[in-house]
């Protein structure tokens, strides 16, 4: 069985207030985009020599950590300590981009979940899996439905969102990925936690026009002082015409909104130094 974990893009990012946990809570919009992995899983033989339960193997992009550490990895084992399932050979294809505050690792360990309920037949259902998502990472939740949500807490509190334009739809995305990789204790570093004059819920649903100079991502003013080129990566997105551009989650990945389709080839030639993706939306 075969599944496509999906890559996410945040609409407003604002953190709100510092946890007594040592946490933040924010406020911001997920929207899921067709930038995606995939994921199968089958059935492990019982005679297969293999010290993991969940046997996992990785191409594509390369994923720097431990198997055993690995978030399908952790899925798989949170799973099986309540239900009772076979061991299994799990191989990812990896094709989001690490470190790109894309969502790509807790997409896959979300979507881990929804296989092995499927699989299985364990009949968990969405609000328990939610539950579930939730102890392996923030926004791990979303991804079980991975439909637009307004997100609060540290992201694990969804509610559904009314965005403009149709979700989107017709719409051009430019997503661009630098060579760089920003750490969340570099993102946070400078974060000075504020409540937003208005709350990013409100903000999308008004006309996309509106977004640029309402629809902002806290993380930009500290991470741009460190890292220019991400900024500039912005501004250009602006100047080729986008109607609304931002770096998404922590970084280090900008995305462009555009009305107009976009010539994928001539996006790649401007941003030749990076790995690019365009895409309807």
């Amino acid at each position: 069985m075969i599944e496509f974990p999906c890559a996410k893009i945040n609409l407003g990012l604002n953190i709100t207030e510092k946890r007594a946990d040592g946490y933040h809570n924010l406020e911001t919009v997920f929207f899921p985009i067709p930038i995606c992995d995939a994921l199968e899983i089958k059935t492990m033989d019982e005679r297969f020599p293999s010290d993991m339960a969940c046997d996992l193997k990785v191409t594509g992009n390369n994923v720097c950590c431990d198997e055993k550490d690995n978030l399908i990895v952790r899925a798989y084992n949170m799973i099986a300590a309540d239900f009772d399932i076979p061991r299994v050979h799990a191989h990812l294809y990896k094709n989001i981009p690490s470190e790109a505050g894309l969502g790509g690792g807790s997409s896959d360990a979300a979507y881990m979940i929804r296989l092995l309920d499927q699989r299985f037949r364990i009949n968990i259902g969405n609000a328990e899996m939610e539950k579930y998502a939730a102890r392996l990472g923030a926004d791990c939740p979303f991804f079980i439905t991975a439909e637009p949500a307004y997100a609060e807490g540290i992201g694990e509190i969804l509610a559904a969102v009314n965005i403009t334009g149709n979700n989107l739809q017709g719409y051009c995305l430019v997503v661009v990925k630098p060579q760089i990789a920003v750490s969340t204790k570099e993102a946070f570093s400078n974060i000075t936690p504020r409540k937003p004059k208005m709350c990013c819920r409100d903000i999308v649903a008004q006309p996309i026009d509106t977004w640029k100079d309402a629809l902002c991502n806290d993380f930009e003013e500290s991470v741009f002082g460190i890292y220019p080129k991400l900024k500039d990566i912005k501004n250009r997105l602006y100047t080729l015409g986008a109607s609304y551009a931002q770096m998404s989650g922590s970084g280090s990945s900008l995305f462009g909104i555009f009305k107009n389709n976009m010539d994928e080839q001539s996006i790649k030639d401007e941003f030749a130094d990076c790995r690019t993706f365009v895409m309807q939306l």
